[in-house]
């Protein structure tokens, strides 16, 4: 696997592009089920762990805490 470390607040790819036309998201929650926010239009959404390990394309960028 290809660098899927990611915490609180990272930046990823996922595999499907969101409606609005970017596929980039930022991590808001993180748990059992982890909560993404979309960076262009702002909507969020909550999806299990294991699906969201499963749609993750890439890590772009995992800030510091």
């Amino acid at each position: 696997m290809d660098n899927k470390e990611y915490k609180l607040n990272s930046r990823v790819i996922m595999k499907k592009e969101h409606p609005c036309g970017t596929n980039e998201w930022e991590i808001v929650r993180l748990g059992a089920d982890i909560k993404i926010k979309c960076v262009n239009c702002k909507r969020t959404i909550m999806i299990p762990r294991v699906e969201f390990n499963k749609k993750l394309k890439k890590v772009i960028h995992s800030e510091e805490q």
